[in-house]
């Protein structure tokens, strides 16, 4: 998947110095991950589903 023109964001959680931060950008229907820190690096693409039952659980164990 192509995601050239892909508009990233990142977590308003995040803050500037942020070292461990992912940012987010749509994909066709799906949703884009990424480490900030490595932008050319791996792309993990989930469905808003998957993404929001990450999120929960990963609230659950904070």
């Amino acid at each position: 998947m192509d995601l050239t023109n892909a508009r990233w964001r990142k977590s308003s959680h995040s803050g500037s110095n942020a070292a461990e931060c992912i940012e987010l950008a749509d994909a066709f229907g799906a949703v884009a991950v990424r480490d900030s820190k490595d932008p050319d690096g791996p792309v993990l693409l989930l469905t808003r589903a998957a993404l929001r039952t990450a999120v929960q659980s990963a609230a659950e164990t904070h």
